[in-house]
C-alpha cells in the first residue's frame, strides 16, 4: 500500500509501505476513501513539535470496511465508515461517560495502524471506535464531504461551544478562523447562540464565518481586536471559545470574557506553557477554563444525525482537494495559508 510519511519539517513524501493486517479479533482493515489534512499536522511539519522520522501522518479517516475480526459485531465487510482522530474501545470507565481521548483501551493512528493519509488502515477496537454510515448516504459524495468534519473539526468546535456553555438565545466569541473556529460557529448556531462573535485575520475566512452563522466578525489583531470584542458585547462575552491553541488566542480570550463567564478551550496548546496561564484574570473575575482535547467519538452520532437530516453541513471548510500524491502540496497550501483545510482522496 502507499501512505504519506514524515521526512523531516517541510518534507511529506508518499511511499510504498507494508499492508495493515488483522492482528486482534477486535480489528477491522478499513480502505481509505477521504481523508484530511488538519491544522494541528503543522505543528510537526513547521518543526515545532517532535514527531519520529519515517512515521505515517493522518487521522481524520473516511473509507469501506474490507475485513473484520471475529468478535466485531457493529459493522461488516463493505460498510461506509467513519473514525474520531483516536481509537477508543466504547466499554472502559471513561468512554461511558463520554470521555473517549481518555480511553483505557485507546490508540493513535500510525504505526503499525496506518496513517490515514493513506490507503488503508488497521483499527483496533473497531466496535468501539468506527462510525457506520447508514447504507443509504454511503455513496453520496455531497454527504461524505459534509460527514468527513466529523472525524475531527466538526467534533472539536462543538466541544468548544459545549464546554463555554453556549445555549439559547446566549452571545458568545469564537477566537479563531481555522477550520476549527468555523466549525465552533457552526456549533454556536446549532446550540442556539442568538450573538455569534467571530474573530481571525482572514477576510475570506471571516466570510465564511458569516455564511455559517456569526453575526459579527472582528478582524484586527492584539489589543485592537480585545477592545472591539468588548465593546460588542458590552464589556465581555459570557461564553468564549478558544479555537487556536497558542499563547496570544488564550491571553484573547482571558480578555474577552466577562467576569464570571466560561472560556472552552480546544485548540491544541503550543507555547502556552512557555508564556504562562493569566491565572490571576481567571482568578479576580471567577472565569471559568473548560475543554481540552476533543472526545469527537462521544459527538459523532448526533452530529452525523444533523448532517444527514441537511441541517449541518461544514463542507465548504474544504477549500483545495488533492489526491494521495498531492498530499504533500496539501501540507504546502495550509502551511502557507492557501487553504482552509485539504480533502484528501487517495
Amino acid at each position: 500500500m502507499r501512505a504519506a510519511i514524515y521526512r523531516g519539517p517541510g518534507e511529506i513524501t508518499v511511499e510504498e509501505v507494508p499492508d495493515v493486517e488483522l492482528d486482534s479479533p477486535n480489528d477491522a482493515v478499513v480502505r481509505v476513501t477521504h481523508t484530511a489534512v488538519c491544522g494541528s499536522d503543522l505543528w510537526f511539519y513547521r518543526g515545532e513539535s517532535d514527531r519520529e522520522d519515517g512515521s505515517r501522518v493522518g487521522h481524520e479517516p473516511m473509507g469501506i470496511v474490507e475485513d473484520v475480526g471475529e468478535d466485531v459485531t457493529s459493522v461488516d465487510v463493505g460498510d461506509r465508515v467513519f473514525a474520531p482522530f483516536v481509537i477508543s474501545c466504547g466499554r472502559c470507565e471513561f468512554c461511558r461517560k463520554g470521555l473517549h481521548t481518555s480511553c483505557t483501551n485507546g490508540d493513535s493512528w500510525g504505526d503499525e495502524n496506518g496513517g490515514c493519509q493513506g490507503e488503508q488502515i488497521r483499527v483496533p477496537e473497531a466496535d468501539g471506535t468506527l462510525v457506520r454510515v447508514p447504507d443509504r448516504h454511503a455513496d453520496d459524495e455531497d454527504t461524505l464531504e459534509s460527514l468527513l468534519p466529523l472525524t475531527d473539526v466538526m467534533g472539536t468546535g462543538h466541544h468548544a461551544a459545549k464546554s463555554a456553555g453556549v445555549g439559547e438565545g446566549d452571545t458568545c466569541v469564537v477566537i479563531g478562523d481555522g477550520a476549527v473556529g468555523l466549525c465552533g460557529v457552526l456549533a454556536a448556531r446549532r446550540l442556539g447562540a442568538e450573538r455569534i462573535i467571530a474573530m481571525g485575520h482572514h477576510e475570506d475566512r471571516l466570510a465564511l464565518a458569516e455564511e455559517f452563522g456569526a453575526t459579527e466578525t472582528i478582524a484586527a489583531r492584539g489589543e485592537g481586536a480585545v477592545e472591539r470584542a468588548q465593546e460588542l458585547t458590552y464589556g465581555g462575552a459570557n461564553h468564549v471559545m478558544e479555537c487556536v491553541g497558542a499563547a496570544s488566542s488564550m491571553d484573547t480570550a482571558i480578555e474577552a470574557c466577562r467576569p464570571g463567564g466560561t472560556i472552552g478551550y480546544v485548540g491544541v496548546p503550543y507555547g502556552v506553557d512557555d508564556a504562562g496561564l493569566e491565572l490571576q484574570s481567571l482568578f479576580s473575575d471567577n472565569i471559568t477554563l473548560r475543554g481540552g482535547v476533543a472526545p469527537v467519538r462521544a459527538y459523532a452520532d448526533e452530529l452525523m444525525a444533523d448532517v444527514l437530516g441537511g441541517t449541518l453541513d461544514p463542507s465548504p471548510i474544504f477549500t483545495k482537494t488533492v489526491d494521495l500524491d498531492g498530499v504533500p502540496e496539501g501540507y504546502r497550501a495550509m502551511d502557507e495559508r492557501d487553504a482552509i483545510k485539504v480533502l484528501v482522496k487517495p
